[in-house]
């Protein structure tokens, strides 16, 4: 009995592993986004594409998931998708152009969609009802830890071995979890065999993909540009027809009834905006850490710890907060820590010392902190306890969907605003197509023809586009708030206040 005791735990405890590296996966490559510029030539849109791919893929497949693991045996999909996962980690550290890295991170995306839910699912199956709230905070801590931990381990990687590094990481972590899920882990499936719905992945996954792709097309072309046009059409009538079929399917991939709660359809809205203005801000800083203030990466690593350590005592404090006022007032007080240091990171320029940029971070990591675990909360807590499996695997998938789109918008505001500040500078016309390519081939263009004004200018556009894109993230900020005050309850139900410490 001892013994069966332990290898639950063990089994745990190497699927805490694989989940620790999607983690590092999702932030690891942000302080290695200048290098990759410079090293495989990469555009801004390309830099976009390098994030948004794991990310896409991943909202893509993070439901269908679930289902094929219930199907077909979750031992056996967790197997399949630790093993793609290592290759695809040793695809990317070895990839040398731009296309390649991208379709490497689309597969590395494709392994973490399976790795989440699958090893959520197995907890009831391994654990009493006793033992899976411990198991539950485990498994998110490990969910949660590679989070943080990405731009400085990806910082001091880069700081001492090639980019690649950044990916070969993955690797001990992936054959352990393999030899543990192997000899310890037991097979398991649903007795119950619905029905893939193959039309939902297709549409859904059309239709994030095109209006991604559309949107990183803006940055390039302008929104009015037909290629733009054409694409954003697409998408936006793909999920159209995905939200018909949904209605009409007997197993839908998403139960629309869900939405039909106040508290999960605003909770879902409120924890994706946060999503959203989370992934553009990681995607902005460690350029500006680097191309602007001439960091190197480990030092831009570290100066994102005033974001994560703002992070952490936010999401103490919603968790004291939350008897005391409510989830309408503690979301309410995050989005406008949100906006308030949003705003203020607006005003940055390009002389601002470090110290401003860490005191707007930290502000910003505390209205997160208080926000986004309440806005998950709310949306999970009017849910059945059936359901909460479902809802939780949805509200992932929109998150993921949500920061995808947030790279791709914000990444398009601060390229085009960049670009159109290039346009006005007087330079060689075989200097500028590569100048305008990122802030980074411009800063090492700049010093390539020892040009200190070029290298002003370079920087003083990446800030420009960046107020931007900080300004556009306050107001969705103030969005979240108004909707916060608007549609969230003022108590959670006894369900949700004890699924709070999980998130």
């Amino acid at each position: 009995m001892q013994n069966t005791n332990m290898k639950r735990w063990w089994i745990l405890g190497s699927l805490s592993l694989g989940l620790i590296a999607v983690g590092l996966d999702i932030t690891i490559l942000n302080v290695a986004l200048p290098t990759l510029a410079t090293e495989l030539h990469a555009s801004t849109s390309d830099l976009q594409w390098f994030v948004d791919s794991y990310n896409l893929a991943m909202a893509a497949f993070l439901l269908p998931a679930g289902m094929l693991g219930d199907r077909f045996g979750r031992k056996r999909l967790l197997l399949f998708a630790l093993c793609l996962f290592g290759l695809a980690s040793i695809g990317c550290a070895y990839s040398n152009s731009p296309e390649i890295l991208i379709w490497m991170r689309t597969f590395l995306g494709l392994g973490a969609a399976f790795l989440i839910p699958l090893s959520i699912s197995i907890l009831p199956v391994l654990f009493s009802e006793r033992e899976r709230t411990k198991a539950m905070m485990i498994w998110a801590t490990a969910n949660m830890l590679g989070i943080p931990l990405g731009p400085i381990v990806g910082g001091w990687l880069l700081e001492h071995y090639q980019w690649g590094s950044v990916f070969l990481l993955n690797l001990p972590f992936v054959v352990v979890a393999l030899a543990a899920v192997s000899w310890l882990m037991p097979e398991s499936r649903s007795p119950h065999h619905s029905k893939l719905d193959w039309l939902g992945v297709l549409t859904s996954s059309a239709g994030l993909v095109s209006i991604t792709y559309g949107a990183i097309k803006a940055g390039e072309k302008g929104w009015s540009h037909n290629e733009v046009i054409l694409f954003l059409a697409i998408g936006c009538f793909m999920l159209s027809v995905f939200a018909i079929l949904e209605k009409k399917v007997k197993h839908p991939l998403v139960d629309l009834s869900l939405f039909r709660s106040r508290s999960f359809t605003f909770g879902a809205i409120l924890a994706t905006l946060a999503t959203y203005a989370l992934f553009g801000l990681l995607f902005t800083l460690p350029q500006y850490f680097q191309s602007v203030e001439g960091n190197d990466t480990l030092e831009t690593g570290l100066r994102l710890l005033p974001l994560i350590g703002g992070l952490i005592v936010g999401a103490k404090s919603a968790d004291f907060l939350l008897e005391k006022i409510g989830p309408k007032s503690n979301a309410f007080i995050g989005f406008v820590f949100l906006a308030i240091g949003l705003g203020i990171g607006g005003t940055t320029q390009i002389d601002h010392p470090y110290k401003f940029i860490a005191l707007w971070i930290t502000i910003v990591g505390i209205g997160l902190g208080l926000a986004l675990p309440t806005a998950m909360d709310a949306a999970l807590g009017e849910l059945s306890a059936e359901r909460s499996g479902v809802g939780s695997a949805l509200i992932m998938a929109l998150r993921q969907a949500g920061g995808s789109i947030g790279v791709a918008v914000l990444g398009t505001i601060v390229n085009s605003q960049y670009r159109s500040r290039i346009e006005a500078i007087q330079l060689p016309s075989q200097l500028k197509p590569i100048v305008k390519q990122s802030v980074s081939t411009g800063v090492e263009a700049a010093h390539q023809i020892q040009s200190m004004q070029l290298l002003s200018s370079v920087r003083k556009a990446f800030v420009h586009g960046m107020e931007a894109m900080l300004w556009t993230c306050c107001g969705i900020a103030i969005l979240g708030a108004i909707l916060s005050f608007a549609f969230l309850p003022n108590q959670f139900s006894s369900k949700s206040k004890q699924r709070m410490s999980v998130h």
